[in-house]
């Protein structure tokens, strides 16, 4: 689980404005870094089977913040992929 310490400097580079921590941008943000720290540890522990399940789930909870960008601003979308480095 991520603590408060490390989630604010990600929160900081993805707000778009101060306080921001509900934006489409931050939470994909968060998501990315949490997905990224589970296939890490999936890596190293490789039947960990609930671990993998909500690794999962957590991509498809990305998955849905990046179509709702997509379909509400697509610039704003776009922008988001090439900070984040995914692919689509």
């Amino acid at each position: 689980m991520q603590t408060t310490e490390q989630k604010a400097p990600i929160i900081k580079e993805f707000e778009r404005f101060p306080g921001d921590t509900g934006s489409p941008e931050v939470q994909v943000a968060l998501l990315t870094d949490r997905i990224k720290y589970l296939t890490d540890h999936l890596r190293q522990h490789r039947h960990d089977f609930d671990t993998r399940r909500g690794l999962l789930m957590l991509v498809g909870q990305r998955r849905r913040q990046l179509r709702y960008l997509s379909n509400t601003d697509v610039d704003r979308y776009h922008t988001l992929l090439s900070r984040l480095g995914l692919r689509r």
